[in-house]
């Protein structure tokens, strides 16, 4: 498959650069997956689209505070850390931006309020850094001075970083949103449970190459960068349960579909946890979702192949042209899709 068959044209216009006052005020596209029809809804009507029985399943992690600014202890000159994955222990992968770094490299951050050292790298931008506060508590550094590292075409902070975080996010493991769940409220959510659709929570980490376009000119050649992910046992449960009642499988992201995906046998999910690098193009069988809830997502993505895949390439492409000529709000603080 040639990459370019994602590409798509988008009024640079329509990017969101700021989330709506309500959450469940996005607009919400409404694409059927098996004759193509659209329809236009708002997503505060997803209680008249889902079904009792359904089982809505949501990525529940946390943005992590990973933008770290400092300067290099010994030689100065700034430096930027992001840190995107924990290793083991206080040992992190992050990208760095700012003055050169090599392995043994030391970097302070706030009244030295925490370091890092370079143990790897520099690769590709990427470092490995074992982090460690005087006071002891490096989670409690981190939150005190890093920042929520928003998408790059966000050209300014929020007045509320909690709009960057969904209302069920727990554990901070994250270093970009699950955006698909930013629409929910805790009424919305309230209204669906009283309606009858369950709500199951997985984890998957989301990197940063959430945001980094396929530039391989075959998609076959591209490698998806692998992320963590943990799915319970009560996760499985439910799944399991709808599946019994004749319920919709529903996932909110295309995390929460690889998360599924990744752990799918028979048409249900069994509990694990681990490092994913499901890559999901046109061609996939799926195994476990049923519906997808999704933001709209940049040309040539890992994260529109999927949804190409799920819906195929051009009823999505169709459906995403049409968004265009309606004016949708597009990516991380823009409108919904739901595909089913």
């Amino acid at each position: 498959m040639r990459t370019d068959t994602f590409d798509y044209d988008l009024p640079s216009g329509l990017i969101a650069q700021d989330p709506l006052e309500e959450r469940d005020a996005s607009r919400l596209l409404v694409l059927n997956r098996a004759t193509g029809d659209v329809s236009h809804r708002v997503f505060h009507d997803l209680g008249d689209l889902l079904e009792k029985g359904d089982c809505l399943v949501v990525n529940s992690t946390r943005v992590l505070p990973a933008r770290l600014a400092g300067r290099k202890r010994d030689a100065g000159g700034a430096v930027e850390l992001l840190l995107l994955e924990r290793v083991e222990g206080e040992r992190w992968k992050a990208m760095t931006r700012g003055a050169a770094l090599s392995r043994g490299t030391r970097i302070t951050f706030g009244e030295e309020t925490l370091e890092a050292t370079v143990v790897e790298g520099p690769s590709q931008g990427v470092v490995t850094v074992d982090l460690s506060a005087p006071g002891g508590d490096v989670g409690r550094a981190i939150d005190e001075i890093g920042r929520v590292p928003l998408p790059p075409y966000i050209t300014h902070e929020l007045s509320d970083p909690e709009r960057y975080q969904t209302v069920y996010a727990h554990n901070e493991v994250s270093a970009a949103a699950p955006t698909a769940g930013l629409h929910f409220t805790d009424s919305l959510l309230e209204r669906l449970s009283l309606k009858g659709v369950d709500l199951a929570k997985l984890e998957l980490a989301v990197g940063m190459d959430t945001f980094v376009p396929v530039r391989e000119a075959e998609v076959e050649d591209h490698r998806i960068h692998a992320e963590w992910f943990s799915l319970d046992e009560e996760c499985a449960r439910k799944v399991a349960a709808a599946r019994r009642r004749g319920g919709r499988v529903v996932a909110v992201g295309t995390t929460s579909v690889r998360a599924l995906e990744s752990c799918a046998s028979g048409g249900l999910v069994r509990p694990a946890s681990g490092h994913t690098d499901l890559f999901i193009t046109p061609g996939y069988s799926f195994e476990v979702v049923d519906a997808l809830i999704t933001n709209f997502h940049f040309p040539r993505s890992t994260l529109l192949m999927l949804v190409c895949a799920f819906a195929g390439t051009e009823r999505v492409l169709a459906a995403y042209r049409e968004a265009v000529r309606e004016r949708y709000r597009f990516y991380s603080f823009g409108d919904a899709m739901l595909v089913a």
